[in-house]
């Protein structure tokens, strides 16, 4: 086996941990996530070791719990948008027609509005709730996964094993869950690791705006909000949750990186 490059492992590294410290907020966060704990903007100390925010809750609890809210969002959003993207894009490719046409043109169209622009638009009349935030974000970031997805699938779709498949006399499930998608999983594992990173810096923006994740829920970018005020007197507050959504997103990259390293090269179809 192949040793894990050390960037790579330094990734995993750093986001194993920022998954681990999320699913066990509760149990390493030394205070609750709304605690008034202190004074506004308290420097850090034994008692709160990166200070206190615009209110005086434990910025490590509030970035802990933020973390985890974050990053749950994003992902159960991410696997959203890649079942929806990469199971209609493989639908189109293999299909063709009036399927792809549709679907292809449909895709279009929501990729020709800006994604921040459009979310605004529909979070402005809808109920600022977790699922609507899951749905509505997944729902945009589907139609990158669905141009990949067919991009990939319309060069499987004429490769010897699938014609042989459907010689076979297979059906339509049949060709693209068990000869298509296997081969393309590569490009669409990494692709979905770049949505995560993306659906992450969409939540962190929606949250900045007032209309992602709302108050006393916390999340990455809400702290940036609550604390901006405090960079004018050189407070640092704001600034952590933008260092951890980069740090998450460099990890998370070199993961997805290794990932498609691994995985390149095209496996020809399932046989039997």
């Amino acid at each position: 086996m192949k040793k894990i490059p050390l960037p790579s492992l330094l990734g995993l590294t750093v986001t194993a941990t920022f998954f681990a410290v999320a699913l066990l907020a509760p149990v390493i966060a030394p205070y609750g996530v709304s605690e008034v704990v202190g004074d506004v903007w308290e420097p850090a100390s034994a008692s709160y070791w990166l200070g206190t925010d615009n209110i005086g809750r434990d910025l490590l609890s509030r970035l802990i719990y933020g973390g985890r809210t974050t990053i749950f969002v994003a992902l159960v959003a991410t696997m959203l948008a890649f079942a929806v993207g990469t199971a209609l894009g493989l639908l189109a490719a293999v299909v063709g027609g009036w399927v792809d046409h549709l679907l292809s043109r449909l895709v279009d169209l929501m990729m020709s509005i800006p994604s921040l622009i459009f979310a605004l638009v529909v979070l402005s009349v809808m109920p600022v709730t977790m699922p609507v935030l899951i749905v509505v974000i997944g729902l945009l970031e589907s139609t990158r996964m669905y141009r990949l997805s067919r991009a990939v699938a319309v060069d499987l779709a004429v490769m010897d094993f699938v014609e042989a498949a459907k010689l076979r006399g297979e059906g339509l499930r049949w060709v693209i869950f068990r000869e298509i998608l296997p081969n393309a999983l590569s490009p669409l594992i990494a692709e979905m690791g770049m949505r995560f990173i993306f659906v992450v810096l969409f939540i962190s923006t929606l949250s900045f705006l007032g209309l992602g994740i709302q108050p006393p829920a916390a999340d990455w970018g809400g702290i940036v909000k609550e604390n901006k005020d405090g960079i004018v007197y050189g407070i640092p507050a704001a600034l952590l949750p933008a260092v951890a959504i980069a740090a998450l997103a460099i990890s998370v990259n070199l993961v997805a990186d290794w990932i498609l390293e691994r995985t390149t090269s095209l496996k020809g179809g399932r046989n039997g």
